[in-house]
């Protein structure tokens, strides 16, 4: 035999090309790659086998046809110069032969065909053009696929097919006027297509040809002759596919005419390939011809070619327009070859497409725009010398583009003004407004979305803007040559507001420029700002306009910190002096920003620095012309800001500086005049930047400001606003009400910023006088209130600075205020007039402030006067309902949320400062008894919120009073027992703010108590410091900790508090009990109790009706204290009369409802008690029937319902071991109640509720239990929650943790999972609590003999994972359980023997020492029980192998010797098993087995036999029979008898380790034919056994061994291989179900050689 027969390459090589058509793609790629593996191999031979393939199956269906075509093609390909000549003219014979044998066109299989031709025509192009010549005969029409090969054999061998086209043009130009088809008319364009391509390369390269002979004019006439059936004919056929081809023909053809004909054609020619566009879609092949075609005409000089520029133009313009779609290649490739249609025609004839182009421009279409800036684009960009002379027609042609509304095409402008930069026209005239074009665009705003339908090419506003700002970034960066052009330019965009969102680009541009220049100290660095040619802003309004930017530095793209940096760095054109200033104060400036956000930003001290910074700037320039010029060009600039008005406010302060630094007293006064005549007065913005600006003014300028003010307040501006007609007012005429609003500010600020000297003269006499006159109210005499809101608001404010200014200068001299009490009545009207249930307006918050501003002045308020406003305040505050309350509004007067908070925000500080400043002047018990008693009612109000308003009240308002105390003698506290009885109930307030509020008031109260009693100010008190501890428990809601922390409290405060003070306190208190606290009902169950206890014993007849009564009771309580009380009260009744309680609460109904749960657990509280009612129970639960069988009526056969009483019980326990006082009791009685509930819960398995489950209750009205109750109430649950309770209470959390977290519990509930669940608890219990275990053993025994197989079933299990721990020998109760065991072995229930079996195997890892002197017994067991008949899941087999496994790993040779091979035959049938555990267990065992087989040749037999399985389950679907295969092989490996094999098995083969599976089998094969020739067969034999394994991984697996076997096997050893059987089963692995498998047997195939 000595090789693989060639009959085996053969069928394996048929089955393959028949697998060829595989349905699976992944099997299809497979089979081709053997097939060409095999192919390369032995070329010849499987290019015979492909062609009598094809020979036989004349029918094959074509796609099978094609992938056979396809692989000779490939080998073709691969292997072309080892394939032997013969076979290649066979090769082409058929091909030639496959290609042509139908007549009519099948592309796929004749294409497939052809290709093989075209790849042996890239070596014999000699004996294929013979055979396709052969088909190509003159005056017949030749096949389709004759003329397509020539056409791609001419692409894929230029140098072979030029020599031969003479001939074939020769041929095929008769052929063209008979041809009738449009098929054929194609396949002939394309073919004349890729000759005139072929021969223009070869032309274009002769120097490597193999003919340098060839000329152009070789091809001229047949080309010419071509051309003319093309062009007069084809070319107007219906099809436009063949239109289109002959068209992409007639491009390439264009190049090989004689110049003479192509002159002659060009009239004729271009206008019918223009008129194709209209014909066609696709646009981009006739763009090509055409391009072809202007460019042989240009080469060649053409004259004709001018005459058609018109229509060329015109039509290209038309495609130049038409839109680009990037997704769709062929538009982007029309595109560009229209381009450089337009860069031919530019190089030739520029004057004439110049004004055709830029004609178009005119147009306002938006396409044709688009279309026409294109071209400019392209021509300045790559027509560069012969646009040189066209640029100032440019530039005056690009002007009405400027003015499209159209964002795209002002995105084309943009791109052409970029271009246009780089070539040098932005200097030229006309430049400029390019630029400007641009900077109009950087400050776009951002676009306004519509809901349309999206539009592929829209060009938003942020885009175009972001364009053109890189634009101005790229000409200020890149383009050197414009830098004189854009400085200074560029500043004159920075002060018009259109180009305010263009200041940020701008700015930076700038900062380059200046500082380009300023580094190379160009001249023109320093500006001339009133030069010809520029209409320059000065520096004046340059300077005003970068400080506004920079006041709201966030504002139109942040543009604060760019002109901010600006100033810095033109600094010597502002002012020279200016430089070092700034250089200096900027950057901290600009630190300072950069730190910040829009949200963090301090406005007010960023604006303070900004004047600041504008104040010493005035000084270091030191020029009073300069200053006051500045002064009225900021005052003319003012109304540039009219729809800005936060920023003019900001100017106006800026004006208010300036004039500060002002000596010219007339100008101040003009500007002053100008400014409030100009004043749009209507505004609150505006009104408040004027008032703020002036009060800066007057601080300098005292005497002109109030001159002026009032000057103004007499003008006719007034008059005319309050004339007789003013009921004829035009809308936009000012409010005399706001004007007078603007000046009643006015003189507020200008108080507050008047010089403190002067300021106390002046109050009366100048400032409150014409406040007063212009509020229309004759402040003494008759109030004329004004409706105007705006006023009021204004002299409130106004009020407020005037109060506070005065204080300002009072510190330093006396100062009686005698409007004082005149103005705080007015305020306090304001307040009555706001709507009691609703705030909109800032009236209270200005008002509060103000009087908090004018308590402080003298003089003082009398005791009614200061009643009336705290009353009047605190009403109209704490009155207000919530914050987010619904403001029922009509939408203009609501506010938005945020206004809203912040309003909200003010008014409450404003309040509170308000309270503070009272307090202040009157600092001692009675004042603060002054300020509370407004307070003290709000406290108990029945609304949450105004009770956290005013305990945070009193809360700020103590800390307040403790902090400024200053005890001079010692005083008496008098209101403290009144206060801290007020205060401390308050500690258990629901909302949670009260109570902290509430320690708060109690802390500061304890330590103002300290401090009258002589401690000093820094002396901390231990006892009041831990109510900060106290504080943070009161976060916690749980009433247990309030009463708790409330009982810390009372020690606390009678701790600290005078005798005197305590009934007060207490009086206080009494109060406190209405409020709804748990003191009454406290001293009632103390009460209760005391009776009880001296009383109780002779009530035994009315003991179950004072449990009803309590039970009823414990329903409304909600205080814990009192519960725990009553609690105390069942404790003393059980104390007295035990049986009857028990009795009584046993039969309450089920389940228990959470009264009568706490009255159990109230029973655990006394723990001798507690262990006389569980030993009750224990002895109860042990006799009683713990279910009874039912025949129901859904199910078939008995259903498990429990009976009541042990339930009862069971939950009795639960409830009584929640109780931690009764740990005592069940640490004495732990063994026993472990032993129950275990017992409890082994029965309740699967128990249904009764469905009468509370027929014997005693209490007759509450038999109907909640519905709701029952549905979750569940009798395995009960026992399963007891147990996990008590091993809780008896400290074993270290057995409940990780219970928990395995689920055990939910686990034993399942009647599926219980054993499971058992055994969990049985290992945690071993593990966590051994002492405890033998007395549960002993007390458990006697159950496994019970007459309940569910609870031998739970004992079993316990006991089972018991002997899993050494543990059990340390306690010498493992031979008790053993015995145990052995017993169960018989049990008539499987899974007990199952359970009894795994306890067995079990010993050898909890005690392997052990297991040699059980040996006989042990194997016995195993040995029975693999051999169990009544076991039809197969578990306890499983069970028997697994504990097999086990203790073989520890018993003596001796004792398993004589059973190793009996052992090994017996696991053997288990290999294949369809259980996956089973697998797994007996391959585990098989590896167990092998240290008692080494040495022994019987045993290395065995393994070798079952080797073949092992290596093919490691490619198992189930993970764990893998682990198992690693396992046993790394085991066995030294018996296996190689030991590269061995070195395999042990470095592979590791459990955690990824297997790539192929790699080792390969491997591993080598191995194997090189130890173990003499198996091979064997071996062979075995894995073809499992091509028909059931597992389709074990079948690709065998196929895969099969395959590497082969490609590994030297020809040597082939003798030993029954390659017909392999080969049969290959081919059958092939037509596999599973295309996994027909996978790798195609891939076995590819070995076969």
């Amino acid at each position: 035999m000595g090789v693989i027969e060639e009959t085996d390459v053969e069928q394996v090589t048929l089955a393959l090309l028949d697998a060829a058509n595989d349905k699976d793609p992944v099997v299809q790629e497979q089979v081709r790659k053997s097939i060409l593996t095999l192919g390369n191999q032995q070329p010849d031979k499987v290019l015979s086998m492909c062609q009598d393939y094809l020979l036989k199956h004349p029918k094959l269906v074509v796609v099978h046809r094609m992938v056979v075509l396809q692989t000779i093609e490939m080998v073709v390909k691969s292997r072309i110069d080892d394939i032997s000549y013969p076979k290649i003219k066979s090769v082409i014979h058929l091909a030639s032969d496959e290609m042509t044998k139908s007549k009519e066109v099948v592309p796929d299989w004749q294409q497939a065909a052809s290709n093989i031709l075209v790849a042996v025509g890239n070596k014999y192009i000699n004996d294929i053009m013979e055979e396709i010549l052969g088909k190509f005969q003159p005056g017949i029409l030749p096949h389709f696929f004759v003329v397509q090969t020539l056409a791609n054999l001419s692409d894929s061998n230029v140098y072979g097919m030029v020599p031969f086209l003479s001939a074939i043009l020769g041929t095929m130009l008769p052929m063209l006027g008979m041809t009738k088809q449009d098929n054929m008319k194609w396949v002939f364009s394309s073919a004349l297509c890729r000759f005139s391509e072929s021969i223009l390369e070869y032309l274009a390269n002769l120097d490597k040809a193999p003919d340098p002979t060839v000329r152009k004019d070789t091809f001229s006439s047949e080309i010419y002759s071509a051309y003319d059936i093309l062009f007069n004919s084809w070319i107007q056929s219906r099809e436009s596919k063949l239109r289109m081809t002959v068209a992409e023909a007639l491009g390439s053809m264009s190049h090989l005419m004689a110049h003479d004909k192509l002159e002659e054609q060009l009239p004729k020619l271009l206008p019918t390939i223009l008129g194709l566009y209209k014909k066609n879609a696709e646009h981009y092949i006739i763009s090509k011809s055409l391009c072809q075609v202007l460019e042989a005409s240009v080469n060649m000089g053409s004259r004709v070619l001018e005459t058609q520029m018109d229509g060329l133009l015109l039509a290209l313009h038309q495609q130049i327009c038409s839109p680009v779609d990037f997704s769709n290649p062929p538009t982007v490739k029309n595109h560009n070859e229209v381009l450089r249609c337009f860069s031919i025609l530019a190089n030739t004839y520029p004057d004439r497409l110049m004004v055709f182009v830029l004609q178009r421009l005119e147009n306002s279409n938006e396409r044709n725009r688009m279309g026409s800036l294109a071209v400019v684009r392209h021509l300045i960009n790559s027509s560069t010398s012969t646009m040189e002379t066209k640029k100032l027609l440019i530039l005056t042609s690009i002007r009405q583009p400027l003015a499209d509304h159209s964002n795209k095409v002002k995105k084309r402008v943009v791109q052409v003004i970029s271009a246009m930069a780089h070539h040098g026209y932005l200097e030229l005239e006309g430049g400029d407004l390019l630029v400007r074009f641009i900077i109009q665009h950087c400050a776009l705003p951002d676009t306004y979305r519509v809901q349309r339908p999206p539009d592929p090419e829209e060009v938003t506003n942020e885009a175009l803007r972001s364009m053109c700002d890189n634009t101005l970034h790229l000409f200020t960066t890149t383009v050197g040559r414009l830098t004189d052009v854009l400085w200074p330019m560029l500043l004159c965009y920075l002060t018009p507001n259109q180009y305010a969102n263009a200041t940020t680009p701008l700015c930076k541009s700038l900062i380059l420029l200046a500082n380009k220049k300023r580094t190379a100290q160009e001249p023109n660095f320093i500006i001339d700002f009133n030069a010809q040619g520029y209409s320059l802003p000065s520096q004046y309004i340059l300077m005003i306009r970068l400080l506004v930017n920079a006041s709201f530095p966030f504002r139109c793209r942040g543009h604060g910190a760019p002109s901010l940096s600006l100033l810095n760095s033109i600094s010597p054109n502002i002012h020279p002096k200016a430089e070092p200033l700034w250089e200096n104060e900027i950057p901290k400036l600009l630190d300072y920003l950069e730190e910040s956000s829009e949200v963090s930003l301090d406005k007010k001290k960023w604006e303070d620095n900004l004047l600041k910074l504008l104040s010493k700037t005035l000084a270091a320039i030191d020029d009073s012309q300069w200053t006051g010029q500045l002064a009225v060009e900021a005052t003319r600039y003012l109304p540039t800001y009219n729809n800005s008005l936060e920023e003019k406010s900001f100017l106006y302060r800026c004006v208010g500086v300036i004039l500060q630094q002002c000596h010219n007293k007339e100008l101040v006064k003009k500007q002053l005049q100008e400014i409030l005549i100009s004043t749009r007065h209507n505004d609150a913005i505006e009104r408040t930047g004027v008032a703020m600006g002036i009060g800066l003014c007057a601080s300098s300028h005292l005497d002109g400001t109030l001159e002026k003010l009032e000057e103004f307040g007499k003008s006719d501006a007034f008059r005319k606003a309050s004339g007789i007609f003013g009921l004829l007012k035009d809308k936009n005429d000012v409010d005399v009400e706001k004007m007078k609003s603007t000046l009643i500010l006015c003189y507020g600020y200008v108080a507050l910023h008047a010089p403190e000297d002067k300021l106390l003269t002046r109050i009366d006499s100048d400032i409150l006088q014409n406040i007063s006159k212009n509020f229309n109210t004759k402040v003494l005499g008759i109030k004329v209130e004004t409706k105007d809101m705006t006023m009021k608001l204004s002299l409130i404010h106004s009020v407020g600075l005037i109060a506070k200014a005065i204080s300002n200068s009072v510190r330093k001299q006396g100062f009686l205020f005698s409007r004082k009490q005149e103005l705080m009545g007015v305020m306090m009207d304001f307040i009555k007039a706001e709507p009691a249930d609703v705030m909109r307006t800032p009236v209270r918050y200005l008002v509060m402030t103000t009087c908090a501003n004018l308590i402080n002045l003298d003089p003082p308020l009398s005791e009614n006067e200061n009643f009336d406003l705290l009353k009047i305040c605190l009403t109209g505050v704490y009155g207000l309902p919530t914050l987010d309350t619904l403001d029922k509004a009509k939408d203009e007067e609501a506010l938005d949320p945020q206004q809203r908070e912040a309003l909200y925000s003010d008014t409450f500080n404003a309040l509170l400062e308000l309270l503070k400043n009272v307090l202040a002047r009157d600092l001692n018990p009675d004042g603060l008894q002054s300020v509370v008693k407004h307070i003290e009612s709000w406290l108990s109000s029945g609304k949450e919120y105004e009770r956290e308003r005013a305990a945070k009240t009193m809360a700020e308002l103590l800390h307040f009073y403790l902090d400024h105390l200053n005890v001079k003698n010692l005083v008496t506290f008098h209101n403290l027992g009144a206060l801290v009885g007020r205060l401390a109930p308050r500690c258990t307030d629901p909302n949670p703010e009260v109570r902290r509020a509430a320690i708060d008031c109690v802390y500061s109260l304890m330590y103002i108590q300290l401090r009258y009693e002589g401690f000093s100010l820094d002396y901390k008190d231990d006892s009041v410091e831990a109510l900060l501890n106290v504080r943070e428990k009161l976060s916690n809601p749980d009433h247990s900790v309030l009463y708790q922390t409330c009982s810390e409290l009372t020690k606390i405060i009678s701790k600290r508090l005078p005798q005197q003070q305590l009934t007060t306190l207490l009086f206080m208190l009494f109060d406190g009990l209405v409020d709804s606290q748990s003191n009454c009902s406290r001293a009632s169950s103390v009460i209760l109790n005391t009776l009880l206890k001296n009383r109780g014993a002779g009530l035994q007849d009315l003991v179950p009706e004072m449990l009803e009564v309590l039970h009823s009771r414990l329903q409304v309580i909600g205080e814990e204290q009192v519960k725990v009380a009553i609690g105390q009260s069942i404790l003393i009744l059980a104390t007295q009369h035990l049986q009857t309680v028990v009795n009584t609460l046993v039969a309450y109904p089920l389940p228990y409802d959470s009264w009568s749960c706490e009255m159990w657990m109230a029973l655990g509280a006394d723990s001798t008690l507690a262990l006389q009612i569980m030993e009750m129970i224990i002895e109860k639960l042990s006799v009683m029937v713990p279910y009874v069988d039912k025949e129901s009526m859904l199910r078939p056969g008995l259903t498990k319902v429990a009976t009541s009483q042990p339930l009862a019980m069971t939950c009795a326990l639960r409830e009584m071991m929640l109780n931690g006082q009764s740990a005592d009791a069940v640490a004495y009685l732990f063994p026993k109640l472990f032993s129950a509930l275990l017992l409890r819960l082994g029965s309740s398995v699967g128990v249904q509720l009764p469905k009468d489950l509370n027929s014997n209750s005693i209490i007759s009205e509450r038999k109907t239990t909640n519905k709701n109750n029952v549905a979750y109430f569940d009798v395995c649950g009960v026992a399963v929650e007891a147990l996990r309770i008590l091993l809780g209470r008896a400290q074993l959390d270290a057995v409940v943790k990780p219970l928990d977290q395995e689920g055990a519990w939910d686990k034993m509930k399942d009647p599926q999972q219980h054993t499971l669940g058992v055994t969990l608890l049985s290992r945690a219990m071993a593990k966590h609590a051994g002492p405890r275990l033998p007395a549960i053993v002993e007390s458990l025994c006697p159950s496994l003999c019970n007459i309940y197989e569910c609870q031998r079933i739970t004992v079993t299990a316990f006991f089972s994972e018991l002997l899993n721990h050494h543990v059990v020998t340390e306690l010498m109760i493992l031979d008790m359980l053993m015995n145990n065991m052995m017993e169960r072995i018989t049990d008539t229930c499987g899974t007990v023997r199952m359970l009894a079996v795994r306890g067995l195997g079990n010993i050898a890892v909890g005690s392997p020492e052990k297991v040699n002197k059980y040996a006989k017994e042990l194997l016995a067991a195993m040995s029975s029980g693999m051999e169990e008949k009544d076991d039809p899941r197969k578990l306890i087999t499983l069970e028997a192998m697994s504990g097999m496994s086990k203790i073989l790993l520890y018993l003596d040779q001796k004792n398993v010797q004589l059973l190793v091979v009996y052992i090994f035959m017996k696991i053997k049938p288990f290999l294949e098993n369809e259980n996956d555990e089973i697998r797994c267990a007996s391959i585990m065992l098989l590896g167990n087995l092998s240290k008692f087989g080494s040495g022994e040749p019987i045993f290395k037999d065995q393994i070798h036999n079952v080797l073949v399985s092992l290596l093919l389950h490691l490619n198992d679907p189930n993970p764990q029979v893998v682990k198992a295969c690693k396992y046993a092989m790394r085991v066995c490996a030294p018996v296996v008898g190689s030991e590269q094999i061995s070195a395999m098995f042990q470095n592979h083969l590791l459990e955690e380790k990824g297997l790539h599976y192929g790699e080792f089998i390969n491997d591993l094969t080598k191995y194997l034919i090189q130890d173990f020739p003499g198996m091979l067969n064997f071996y062979h034999i075995t894995v073809i056994q499992f091509f028909k394994s059931n597992w389709s991984e074990i079948r690709a697996g065998a196929a895969m061994f099969i395959g590497f076997l082969l490609g590994n096997l030297p020809d040597e050893h082939f003798s030993h291989m029954n390659m017909g059987s392999v080969t049969k089963g290959l081919v059958m692995l092939l037509q596999d179900p599973d295309p996994l498998v027909r996978v790798k047997a195609a891939e076995a195939m590819g070995h076969f050689h």
